[in-house]
């Protein structure tokens, strides 16, 4: 389990770990900036899916959020107000890619059971794992177009163009939509839906499903996959930088953290 962290609001964000038997339970609990994701908290969740992939005992993860209205609602935006050029916004995105990466390259199937909502970081969270199930009324999205201005990293604009097309990703970033799970059930982005009283209940069914199958078949597919992905990866520093580094992207973390509409120049 990790240590509990409290924000400067006094809020409590941490990751939890818990073991049922063979299933791994882990809980993105921030709640009141529903599980928005803070440096410590992906740290932490680095750190356990490196735990996890250790322990040939644990069979299956589930990833959720606490609360029961958002699975992650993105990562803490203050963060970026301390950045000074382009080249901070490349190491934010490398540090990104390096959070996430033990969780897509776990050799267990994962699961994420998405309530409410899952954006930005959430997304990329949920598109790491295996398996998604959702409420009915879960939306999904990386509304950064409409809201911050910053951009994502290479690695992870492949691993959503993999699982859910090309044609959702752009509506997605280039449009700023919020897509419905409807959608997205039908697009096979998610297994299935689920009311919340149920939710909870098929997800341990789908873990108890998966934990009986060849572990060894399971590992290899999702790593191969996995390598698939990386293997496509060009070098888009410069991108990062210039996106990181645009009066765009200040205007629109200060203008966020107001709550006004930003401006956008094009500079």
């Amino acid at each position: 389990m990790s240590t509990p962290h409290k924000n400067p609001e006094g809020n409590v964000a941490q990751v939890v770990f818990e073991l049922r038997g063979n299933i791994a339970h882990i809980t993105f609990d921030h709640v009141a900036a529903r599980n928005a994701m803070t440096v410590a908290m992906y740290e932490s969740l680095k750190t356990i899916c490196e735990d996890i992939a250790k322990n040939p005992n644990i069979r299956v993860a589930i990833f959720r959020g606490a609360g029961g209205k958002s699975f992650v609602s993105g990562s803490d935006i203050a963060q970026f107000s301390s950045f000074k050029d382009g080249q901070d916004g490349v190491r934010y995105e490398q540090a990104i890619d390096s959070y996430l990466s033990p969780l897509a390259t776990l050799p267990i199937p994962t699961i994420a059971v998405i309530d409410g909502m899952a954006v930005g970081g959430g997304l990329a969270i949920a598109t790491c794992c295996d398996f998604r199930i959702s409420t009915p009324d879960a939306k999904f999205g990386v509304p950064i177009a409409r809201t911050l201005g910053n951009c994502l990293y290479p690695g992870n604009i492949a691993w959503l163009v993999t699982h859910m097309g090309i044609g959702l990703f752009k509506r997605m970033l280039l449009l700023a939509e919020m897509i419905p799970a409807s959608e997205l059930l039908a697009q096979g982005y998610l297994l299935a839906t689920y009311d919340a009283d149920r939710i909870g209940k098929e997800a341990d069914v789908l873990a108890e499903r998966l934990a009986k199958l060849a572990p060894i078949t399971q590992k290899s597919t999702k790593l191969s996959l996995a390598r698939i992905i990386a293997n496509q990866l060009p070098d888009c520093q410069d991108l990062i930088s210039e996106t990181y580094g645009s009066n765009d992207f200040r205007n629109g973390v200060a203008s966020f953290l107001k709550g006004e509409p930003p401006t956008w120049t094009g500079k």
